[in-house]
C-alpha cells in the first residue's frame, strides 16, 4: 500500500474528484479533464491500477449526457472517448508484451464500458427528465387555458346578468313613471286616486328592491331567490297591472277553440321568454314612445303560437337613448328556444315586435305547469 504506484492511483483519484465538482456548471470541461488526469498514471505507474480511474471518468460521461443536449453529445464527448482509448492503449502496451491489434481492442472495450454506458444511462434519465417537464408545461399551458374559458363563462355570466338588471329595472322603473305621470294629474282632481297611486309607486318600488335582491342573490349562491317563473296566464295580469297604472294597453288573445287551452305545447321555459318579451316590448314603449296606445296580442290558433306587441305613433318623439340591449336580450332568449322574432316601424309610424313561438307536443300546457309549481311549492313548504 505504501508503494510509489499507489500513491500515484490515489492523488490521481483525488484529483478527479475534485474535477467532478465543475460537472454541474461545466459538464464538458471537468470530463476532458478527469480523462486526462490518468495520463500521470500511465506515464508513471502503468498497470492494473489504471482501471480505478474509470469510476470518476464515467461518473463524468454521465453528467454530460445528462447536462447536453442530444444534438451536441457527439462533439461533446469526442475529447474524454479519444483521451480513455489512448490511454488505455498506451497503458496496455507498457503494461505487458501484447500486440498493436490486442491493446487497440482492449482500449476499444475500455471507452464503450466506461463512456458509452454511463452515456446511455444518462440519455435515458434526461429523456425522462424531458418527459415529465413536458407533461408539466403541458399541465400548466391546460390550467391555463381552462382559466381562461373560465374568465370568459363569467364574463358572459355578467354581461348576462346585467342584461337581466336592465329588464327588471326598465319594467318597473317604466311603470312608476307612469304612477308618477298619472299622480301629477291627479293630485288635484282626485286626491283619493292620486294616493292610491302613491301606495302602488311604493309597492313597485319594493318589487324592484325585491328583484334586485334575488338576483344578487343568486350571483353570490346564497340561499334560493324564490322567484316566481312567469307563465302565458301571468302576462294577462301583467297586462291588466300596467292597464290599471295607466297605461293605454289593450290584450287580445285569439284562443284555439274549446278542448285546448291556451299555450298548449308551449314548455316553462318558452313561457318564461314570451312573458319576457311582453315585459321588455311594454317598457320600451313606455320609454321610447309615452302616451301611445298599445296592444298585446296572443295568437294560439295556428300550429305556432304568436305574441304580437304593437303601438301607434306616440304623441312625442321619442325621448330615450336607444341603448339596444332589451332588443338584444330578446333575441338571445328568442334563439334559446328555436323562436323567430321580427321587430321594426310600422305603417302608421308606430313600432310592432313579432316572436313565434313553436310548439313542443311533449311540453305541457300553462295549467298543467302551474298545477305543477303549485304541487311543488306545498311539498317544499
Amino acid at each position: 500500500m505504501g508503494s510509489a504506484p499507489w500513491w500515484v492511483v490515489l492523488t490521481v483519484v483525488l484529483a478527479q474528484a475534485v474535477a467532478l465538482l465543475w460537472t454541474r456548471n461545466k459538464p464538458v470541461t471537468a470530463a476532458i479533464v478527469v480523462t486526462a488526469l490518468p495520463a500521470a498514471l500511465v506515464l508513471l505507474a502503468p498497470g492494473p491500477l489504471f482501471t480505478l480511474t474509470a469510476l470518476a471518468t464515467a461518473v463524468a460521461a454521465y453528467y454530460v449526457a445528462t447536462a447536453v443536449p442530444n444534438r451536441q453529445i457527439i462533439g461533446a464527448l469526442a475529447a474524454p472517448v479519444l483521451l480513455v482509448a489512448g490511454l488505455q492503449f498506451a497503458n496496455e502496451m507498457l503494461m505487458a508484451d501484447l500486440t498493436a491489434a490486442v491493446a487497440a481492442g482492449a482500449a476499444l472495450l475500455q471507452a464503450v464500458l466506461v463512456i458509452g454506458a454511463p452515456v446511455l444511462i444518462g440519455l435515458l434519465v434526461a429523456a425522462r427528465r424531458e418527459a415529465q417537464e413536458a407533461r408539466l408545461a403541458e399541465s400548466a399551458a391546460l390550467q391555463r387555458e381552462r382559466d381562461v374559458l373560465v374568465q370568459a363563462d363569467i364574463s358572459r355570466e355578467r354581461t348576462a346578468m346585467s342584461r337581466e338588471l336592465h329588464d327588471i329595472a326598465a319594467h318597473h322603473m317604466s311603470g312608476i313613471a307612469l304612477l308618477a305621470g298619472a299622480v301629477e294629474r291627479q293630485i288635484d282632481n282626485d286626491p283619493s286616486a292620486a294616493k292610491r297611486s302613491v301606495a302602488q309607486i311604493r309597492a313597485q318600488s319594493r318589487t324592484v328592491l325585491d328583484d334586485l335582491r334575488r338576483l344578487v342573490g343568486l350571483l353570490r349562491e346564497e340561499a334560493e331567490a324564490g322567484r316566481t317563473v312567469a307563465t302565458l296566464p301571468a302576462v294577462q295580469e301583467f297586462v291588466e297591472a300596467q292597464r290599471d297604472a295607466g297605461a293605454g294597453v289593450e290584450l287580445v288573445i285569439h284562443a284555439a277553440g274549446a278542448g285546448r287551452p291556451l299555450g298548449t305545447g308551449i314548455g316553462p321555459l318558452a313561457q318564461v321568454v314570451v312573458f319576457r318579451m311582453v315585459q321588455e316590448s311594454l317598457a320600451n314603449i313606455a320609454e321610447h314612445a309615452p302616451g301611445a296606445r298599445s296592444t298585446v296580442t296572443l295568437d294560439d290558433r295556428a300550429d305556432e303560437l304568436t305574441v304580437v306587441v304593437a303601438n301607434g305613433r306616440p304623441p312625442v318623439a321619442d325621448p330615450g337613448t336607444g341603448g339596444g340591449f332589451g332588443l338584444l336580450g330578446m333575441r338571445e332568449r328568442a334563439e334559446m328556444i328555436d323562436a323567430d322574432l321580427a321587430y321594426g316601424p310600422t305603417a302608421d309610424g308606430g313600432w310592432q315586435t313579432r316572436l313565434t313561438v313553436p310548439r313542443d307536443p311533449r311540453a305541457a300546457g300553462p295549467t298543467e305547469y302551474g298545477a305543477r309549481r303549485e304541487r311543488s311549492a306545498k311539498e317544499t313548504a
